[in-house]
């Protein structure tokens, strides 16, 4: 059975980048047999329901500014899964979760730079899931859990995020890693590998430098939807965490 995974996908510059957190993705995927298709919650499609994309090819959206010229050249013309799609559908109606189709939607950069690193030939067909910020915490982890028999047909469950995601706070320049962004990441790292949902859902109270580490919640919702898919067996396992900018987290957690 495939685990679920949480990976930060970073600056959209990420899948022009060479370091230890790009060689740990590209490594990720030559080590690991290749899915039967790849389910990815991203942080950066928002929808009030829950939506699950319906595209026979993706187009590849460019949802950023001010990057190199070549970030808006580069395509992710992945195929869509029609069987695996109709089987979410069904999943979330089965366990109370309304979820709708979307025919028109690409894929982001939440999803394609993450997927390009990981596959760049696009050879793994892709069905792309939206998050809904105004859900309480349970609630996301109840919509990874309803996909949990996903992982049994050789279906790989991503949450591309970031657990410390503060835009306003990154040093361009910076060398080092600031204290607050590492004492969140500790925290965190300590309340998954105990698989403390209740601590967890409630983070805002309980994790020092909440505040600071997560704005908003559109890039942590990630996370709670791929242990979700976990939720079986309940072992979480860090891979890889590094930073970006000082207190970018690059992280990539396992649940099995």
């Amino acid at each position: 059975m495939i685990p679920s995974y949480f990976f930060a996908h970073g600056a959209p510059s990420i899948v022009l980048e060479h370091n230890e957190y790009t060689d740990f993705i590209k490594n990720f995927a030559a080590g690991t047999p290749k899915p039967k298709a790849i389910v990815l919650f991203s942080a950066h499609w928002e929808q009030s329901m829950q939506t699950i994309s319906a595209a026979d090819t993706y187009s590849t959206i460019y949802d950023f500014s001010g990057f190199q010229d070549e970030l808006y050249r580069m395509t992710y013309p992945a195929k869509g899964e029609r069987s695996i799609r109709e089987q979410i559908h069904s999943l979330f109606a089965k366990h109370g979760i309304q979820s709708v189709l979307d025919e028109e939607r690409g894929l982001d950069h939440g999803a394609w730079a993450v997927l390009k690193l990981m596959y760049p030939d696009a050879d793994v067909p892709v069905v792309a899931l939206s998050v809904n910020r105004y859900l309480t915490n349970e609630q996301q982890y109840q919509i990874g859990k309803a996909l949990y028999e996903l992982r049994e047909q050789d279906v790989l469950i991503i949450g591309s995020g970031g657990t410390v995601h503060n835009l306003r706070r990154l040093k361009w320049q910076g060398e080092g890693i600031d204290e607050w962004a590492e004492s969140f990441d500790n925290w965190l790292q300590n309340v998954l590998e105990t698989w403390d949902i209740n601590t967890l859902f409630n983070y805002r109270e309980s994790a020092p430098n909440a505040e600071e580490a997560v704005p908003t919640n559109e890039h942590f919702i990630p996370l709670l939807l791929a242990m979700g898919a976990g939720d079986k067996n309940r072992q979480a396992k860090l891979l890889h965490r590094s930073y970006q900018f000082s207190n970018l987290s690059l992280s990539c957690w396992q649940f099995n």
